[in-house]
């Protein structure tokens, strides 16, 4: 699914005129930003698993119920790698095709907007999930923008999906903490 998206990106980014990896280059100074990038977003995630506000529980048991079971048996490095791939491929649809493809045919905020919002509908798997991806979008699109390098958004974004899987998938679910809690 995720290496659809970068031939989504390719083909969109063709009939815009807009190149896929125009902004994309390889600076170390870029990638440290983009990593740096990921303490906020990790540092959201963090919360949420501690959460009780009931949309936040009801995400963790979407996930527990969703992600886990599929995952769950993946390996560090089959998680490195699919992050790696997502990070890829969404940056280069939402953030170097759409956020610059449509600025000449919006506004720069406009283009940011629309990125973020669409990547948060292609992220709907529950409300709150929508909700909190447009806002990482939003977030990624500021990073890209005050970068000019598609580069950081990526480090980002793989960055924050690898640890976020790897810590979610081997930390004990709540529902197995909860029966220790109670037969103690």
């Amino acid at each position: 699914m995720e290496l659809s998206l970068l031939a989504v990106a390719v083909a969109l980014g063709w009939c815009l005129g807009q190149p896929v990896w125009g902004t994309l280059r390889w600076e170390a100074r870029d990638a440290a930003y983009g990593a740096a990038a990921a303490v906020p977003m990790l540092a959201a995630f963090g919360w949420m698993l501690r959460s009780r506000w009931r949309p936040l529980a009801a995400l963790r048991e979407f996930l527990e119920t969703h992600v886990r079971p599929f995952m769950g048996s993946w390996s560090v490095g089959q998680l490195l790698a699919i992050s790696c791939i997502a990070g890829v491929a969404e940056e280069s649809l939402f953030r170097a095709v759409l956020q610059d493809g449509l600025g000449p045919r919006l506004t720069a905020m406009g283009a940011w907007l629309a990125a973020s919002l669409l990547f948060g509908l292609c992220h709907a798997v529950t409300r709150t999930y929508a909700a909190m991806a447009a806002l990482m979008g939003g977030y990624l699109g500021i990073v890209y923008g005050l970068t000019g390098n598609l580069l950081a958004p990526i480090v980002s974004h793989a960055l924050y999906d690898v640890v976020a899987l790897v810590v979610f998938l081997r930390r004990t679910p709540d529902s197995v903490r909860d029966t220790r809690v109670s037969s103690e």
